[in-house]
């Protein structure tokens, strides 16, 4: 039977360009195609996007909200566009709205320690403004150098200081959001402690842009530490070795303010990538350490734990150069795996820090058992681990890589963990709530969902299934 629209496309841009005058529109041009794959114009997308619309500011937000909710369209918000769960890609019809032009730093305060910025403010670009005033912002991602707070905040991403100074949760303060009926409310301020009303600021980070969209964020400033600060690489047996040491070090006291970790696998990679030879063994795996204004008690502590651990290869440093050095190799990780592989699957599951050493030997077993390339590094201190699954094949993961994370996944809940760790959710694991959340959790998501997002337009399909 043959469906009649209403409206035709071209009266649906001829009234989003009325009511969203300063955006750029762009329709199926090369643009358009790049933002509807995840910045990938080759790769396969979930469905064909009606316009990618980059918007100047807020009365065009506002503009696309109305275009949605009239013709009943769905809204995919994008920052950056370095979603890792298609939690921005295009769906059939949808309206994506880039926040990449708004990219205004609209203060940052010392006296206040915080900062105002629009949502398409680059992650680094906020963190260099803070630190011209002795401060700094503290979540740092991989995707830092690219990556938007606003998508950090719809994502609530993590990073490798994450151990000392927590998740993007931890520095949002406030925000301004558009909700489907174009009204833009201020959830939050600029105090660190706020207990009136219930707290819709920490519902809305990491809802992956389901609840409304992100048009201004308050967040969090660090003092730069005073003294010197020191950077240091070690070398366990294996991951579950390093794991152990690791549990030590995160609760001797010392603070550390970075723990990252990759193992022998990753190792060896890295160093066909950088010419290095770090490695000693498929298995020797590599902890990457710091502290922040350290003093020789943590200097000094640190190496006993270590040595307890039977670590070796240990060096630490606090020239600068030699520092960032360190830090580059865990930077570089990404790349020396994707090298390896033509086609490829990062993971990411958190696990209580007891059961760290627990989870990396079951990714390693998995791996030998089923067949399957598994290069896995993370934020061991956080528990927090990044198996990343290769194949070369054929776009499409194989049955024995499907097979693996299933387990992988399983065993993580098991364990009483979680499947998304930093990355979020978005259509990568919706099929997954009701595992890891329960029925009735699922079904207050659900209602969730319905009370803001009723028209259901909001990024459908993303976060709940």
């Amino acid at each position: 039977m043959a469906i009649f629209s209403a409206y035709t496309n071209d009266e649906v841009i001829d009234f989003l360009k009325q009511n969203a005058p300063h955006a750029q529109i762009h329709l199926d041009d090369d643009l358009a195609d790049k933002h509807a794959a995840n910045g990938n114009a080759q790769k396969k997308i979930v469905g064909h996007i009606l316009a990618y619309i980059e918007v100047g500011d807020v009365e065009d937000i506002r503009g696309v909200v109305k275009t949605a909710t009239t013709f009943h369209l769905p809204i995919v918000p994008q920052g950056a566009d370095t979603s890792t769960v298609i939690g921005a890609d295009g769906i059939n019809d949808a309206l994506i709205i880039s926040t990449a032009r708004m990219n205004h730093i609209k203060e940052v305060s010392k006296a206040d320690s915080l900062a105002v910025v629009e949502p398409g403010v680059i992650n680094q670009d906020l963190d260099k403004a803070a630190r011209k005033q002795g401060m700094f912002y503290a979540p740092d991602p991989a995707s830092k150098p690219m990556s938007s707070i606003g998508g950090n905040v719809s994502t609530n991403a993590g990073g490798m200081s994450g151990v000392k100074y927590g998740a993007t949760k931890d520095a949002v303060l406030g925000m301004k959001v558009m909700l489907e009926n174009g009204e833009e409310i201020s959830l939050g301020g600029r105090t660190f402690k706020q207990a009136f009303g219930y707290d819709l600021t920490q519902l809305f980070v990491g809802s992956e842009g389901t609840f409304g969209i992100i048009t201004e964020i308050t967040v969090k400033l660090v003092p730069q530490p005073v003294g010197k600060s020191i950077t240091g690489v070690a070398f366990f047996e294996d991951m579950s070795a390093l794991a152990k040491g690791v549990a030590d070090l995160r609760n001797s006291g010392l603070n550390p303010a970075m723990l990252e970790a990759m193992d022998g696998k990753t190792v060896k990679a890295l160093d066909e990538y950088e010419k290095t030879s770090y490695s000693k063994s498929e298995s020797s795996s590599l902890l990457i350490f710091s502290f922040d204004g350290a003093s020789d008690l943590q200097e000094n502590e640190s190496q006993k734990i270590l040595e307890k651990h039977h670590a070796w290869g240990v060096q630490v440093t606090s020239d600068p150069d030699e520092m960032t050095s360190l830090v580059k190799l865990r930077q570089d990780m990404l790349p020396a795996v994707f090298a390896k592989g033509k086609y490829y699957v990062m993971e990411d599951m958190a696990v209580p820090l007891s059961k760290l050493a627990d989870m990396a030997d079951y990714i390693t077993q998995v791996g030998s058992d089923l067949g399957v390339e598994i290069y896995t590094a993370g934020h061991a201190g956080d528990g927090n681990l990044h198996p990343t699954l290769l194949w070369n094949d054929k776009e499409d993961a194989p049955e024995n890589v499907l097979k693996a994370i299933r387990l992988l996944f399983r065993h993580a809940l098991e364990l009483g963990g979680t499947i998304s760790g930093e990355h979020a959710v978005g259509m990568s694991k919706n099929q997954w709530n009701n595992v890891e959340l329960g029925s009735a959790v699922d079904r207050i998501q659900h209602q969730l969902k319905n009370l803001f997002d009723p028209m259901n337009i909001m990024n459908p399909k993303r976060k709940i299934n």
